[in-house]
């Protein structure tokens, strides 16, 4: 059964343009949006890789890839999400100051601002940067001054959401919490991401009762890999507002059923799915049939650099390849607000915002301006 109700701002769009790939795809790349899955340290582009390396003479890892970024864009394949964080973690020690965390995250915010992205939240994975020898204020620190750059200068808001790794014990998780008191103000949000063989949620639900109680909102990646089950878990033993991912779901229609009524928002990335093979073909990615069942979902990039997309690469392939329509695209555009954490007000006047947006790329596609879009999910 389709339950799919259609967005308001549908009726902006003729019905002409209800079913046609480049209008879609006009309009999704235009109108602001949030990215709510979005690890920072996974829009490390081979680029950039190789210059911190240099700068901080780490010729172990330059030799491992023949001092060329040819050879590190060569390595971003995988077989799972095993093999990806393992590469995922080896880049990490290109991290070491705050400069670094500040160019890394500014690199982002301006290619997030190229891509009509005006809101995100951000994760970090602070437990593994303190594992290896990196204060948690010099994390903080980096990434805080780029986001404060980037709404003084480019009017951003944003979130910042640590992750707690699934690989800590349930003692040194909720240690790392207890650790978060000083940088309170600055912080929205806690997670959880790494592996999730044989990691269950409910491993951690002493960390998110503390992080609850200081007023931390709770978010956590499970049915990616994992059976539905772990999104269970993370509901109940973890609380939490949002499931990243979340597209094991489809297999308990409880649990979908749930997931419907109570409208708790899924964070999914369509490409990350594709390139982590949890998914063979983004024609068989669930979004399109859990928008259809009526599910409150987002459309994110995850680890963009890695996955060959960003955002509006997302959106491009997936209206494409998934066969999304016009109600299915104003679903993500309106949902990337609605599951948020911004104040009412300011989702309010965003929404506000994105629907004069979707008016006027309606006028611009009728008029013949600006039509050119790339649908294309790779560099």
């Amino acid at each position: 059964m389709n339950h799919l109700t259609k967005p308001s701002v549908v009726q902006l769009v003729p019905e002409a343009l209800h079913a046609d790939e480049q209008f879609l795809g006009f309009l999704a790349t235009r109108v602001p949006k949030t990215e709510l899955h979005l690890h920072i340290e996974g829009t490390l582009e081979p680029e950039l890789a190789f210059q911190l390396a240099k700068k901080h003479d780490l010729h172990g890892l330059l030799s491992k890839y023949q001092y060329s970024v040819e050879r590190i864009q060569e390595s971003y394949q995988f077989e799972d999400l095993q093999s990806f964080l393992d590469l995922y973690y080896d880049f990490m020690q290109v991290l070491q100051d705050s400069e670094d965390f500040f160019r890394l995250t500014l690199t982002y915010l301006e290619r997030a601002r190229s891509q009509n992205i005006c809101h995100v939240e951000i994760f970090f994975d602070g437990p593994f940067h303190v594992k290896r020898g990196i204060a948690l204020s010099t994390v903080i620190d980096g990434i805080r001054a780029a986001l404060e750059y980037g709404e003084t200068h480019w009017r951003f808001t944003w979130r910042l959401i640590m992750c707690l790794q699934r690989e800590l014990s349930p003692t040194d998780a909720l240690q790392c919490v207890r650790e978060l008191a000083p940088f309170r103000p600055w912080l929205h949000g806690i997670g959880l991401d790494g592996a999730e063989f044989p990691n269950p949620p409910d491993r951690f639900s002493a960390a998110f009762e503390l992080a609850r109680s200081m007023g931390l909102r709770c978010v956590a990646h499970a049915g990616e890999e994992g059976p539905p089950e772990y999104i269970r878990m993370a509901l109940d033993s973890l609380q939490v507002e949002r499931i990243d991912h979340g597209v094991q779901v489809t297999k308990d229609p409880t649990l979908l059923e749930l997931l419907r009524a109570t409208q708790i928002p899924l964070t999914v990335c369509p490409l990350s799915n594709l390139r982590l093979h949890v998914v063979d073909s983004l024609s068989e990615h669930p979004l399109r049939q859990l928008l259809d069942d009526g599910l409150c979902v987002t459309l994110n990039s995850d680890d963009p650099a890695y996955f060959g997309g960003y955002l509006n690469e997302n959106f491009t392939v997936m209206i494409r390849e998934n066969g999304l329509r016009c109600a299915h695209v104003a679903a993500l555009l309106q949902n990337s607000f609605v599951a948020s954490f911004l104040d009412t007000d300011e989702c309010q006047r965003y929404l506000h915002e994105q629907s004069s947006a979707i008016a006027k790329s309606v006028q611009d596609w009728q008029n013949g301006s600006d039509r050119h879009v790339e649908l294309s999910s790779t560099r």
